[in-house]
């Protein structure tokens, strides 16, 4: 018996497509940077809740130069994140823009606690914010 419209040996072309179609999107979502997402936001909140002071920074940007070297003049060492050496660099400071809401550097953190930018860290250091929250750690 010979079905009409079927021949023998003949692929069924809408079964090859959906099997292609189901390859792709496997490999897309393999391929999803979900992941990586996720393990760049726990290298932020990790970062900032282990470290007395985190500032992520560009090796090059002077806002950043003056926020480390405030640091340094208080003789305290900050943990360093240079974004622009880092492959996931562009990764954390998006992260930042989420967690924070900016993505600009430096953006520096004493005890968890969100300073801001190296104007924000300049006016803490001024008005005494910064000291308090370095002795009371």
């Amino acid at each position: 018996m010979t079905m009409v419209g079927h021949r023998p040996g003949r692929v069924d072309v809408t079964a090859v497509h959906m099997i292609l179609l189901i390859i792709v999107v496997v490999i897309s979502d393999l391929s999803n940077p979900v992941g990586a997402e996720k393990s760049v936001s726990a290298f932020v909140q990790n970062t900032i809740l282990s470290n007395k002071i985190v500032i992520f920074s560009k090796s090059y940007c002077p806002y950043c130069l003056r926020s480390k070297r405030i640091f340094r003049e208080l003789k305290e060492q900050p943990f360093v994140v240079e974004l622009d050496l880092r492959e996931d660099g562009s990764q954390i400071q998006y992260e930042l823009l989420e967690f924070v809401g900016r993505r600009t550097v430096p953006q520096v953190f004493v005890n968890g606690k969100h300073i801001g930018g190296s104007d924000d860290l300049g006016d803490a250091v001024e008005n005494g914010q910064l000291q308090k929250l370095l002795a009371a750690s």
